[in-house]
């Protein structure tokens, strides 16, 4: 029986590794590459690779030169064609061995601002983008804004993107707690399944999350609604308390959420006894009018 099969090879552990590690790159690359532009171009280079297998094979000799000869400039034709595929893995390779550092936030910034700014947004349908910077730098597009190197508040992020303010178009960038620039022009996310749903705002937030680690806070100026993106997703209509516990999540902090200021049991104590004395001269000046 075995020699109708022939000679089978003997698999060494060097081999099963070299196996499972080519089977988890090419699990990785399908999974970046999945819904996104780069799947009828890659359909369309195995079409052409089979293509020009077969006229190899069939010693079609004309073409197998044209393939030798523009083989070495097609490799770099598919280094532009898939570059922003090749940014996309190269960063979140980057992310994966940086994860043990922890976030740019450090103890003394707050986001609670951004959350409050959020709520303002919401309740009078403002559209509002706000992406903070993490791991990755975002310098390039700092650079496309305004600069303004100024303390993170809730004031100024209300201020920006009034309506009638000159820069409430495009995004507002945070670096730890400052905000860097503002009126930022961010990369449109290429899904083609995001491009229907969302308008250019949201897709800017979800673009920026797929190129960097960067976390993106967006209002919607039709209807209010709060969204946060992150990795290359998005959440959407979440609530104000929602957004605080995410935020408090992907930047490894936490913020208590604020409450109503209460009263020391002295103070209620006394509070009490001045009532009741209210209450008594009440009494009494009731009774002598009588």
């Amino acid at each position: 029986m075995l020699q109708k099969f022939g000679h089978i090879p003997q698999l060494s552990v060097i081999s099963i590794i070299d196996i499972l590690v080519v089977a988890f790159l090419i699990y990785e690359f399908l999974k970046l590459i999945k819904g996104t532009r780069a799947i009828p171009m890659l359909v369309a280079v195995i079409l052409l690779v089979g293509a020009f297998w077969l006229a190899h094979i069939e010693q079609l000799r004309t073409v197998d030169w044209l393939i030798t000869t523009l083989f070495p400039y097609a490799v770099f034709a598919l280094i532009v064609v898939f570059g922003a595929e090749i940014r996309h893995a190269l960063a979140r390779l980057g992310r994966r061995l940086s994860a043990t550092r922890g976030g740019m936030f450090h103890a003394t910034d707050s986001y609670e601002d951004i959350v409050l700014a959020a709520e303002q947004f919401s309740q009078t349908a403002t559209g509002a983008l706000i992406v903070i910077e993490r791991e990755i730098g975002l310098r390039t597009f700092i650079e496309s804004g305004v600069p303004l190197d100024a303390n993170l508040s809730y004031d100024l992020l209300i201020t920006i993107f009034r309506p009638s303010a000159p820069l409430h178009d495009g995004a507002v960038i945070v670096q730890k707690n400052r905000i860097a620039a503002a009126a930022c022009f961010l990369p449109l996310s290429m899904n083609p399944v995001l491009s229907t749903q969302f308008g250019t705002r949201h897709r800017a937030a979800i673009g920026i999350t797929e190129e960097t680690d960067a976390i993106s806070v967006v209002v919607s100026e039709e209807t209010g609604a709060i969204s946060i993106a992150a990795g290359g997703a998005i959440e959407r209509e979440i609530t104000v308390e929602y957004l605080r516990e995410r935020l408090s999540e992907l930047l490894r902090r936490y913020v208590p959420t604020a409450t109503l200021p209460t009263m020391s049991d002295r103070e209620m104590a006394t509070d009490e006894r001045e009532v009741e004395q209210l209450s008594r001269e009440k009494d009494l000046a009731d009774g002598a009018e009588r």
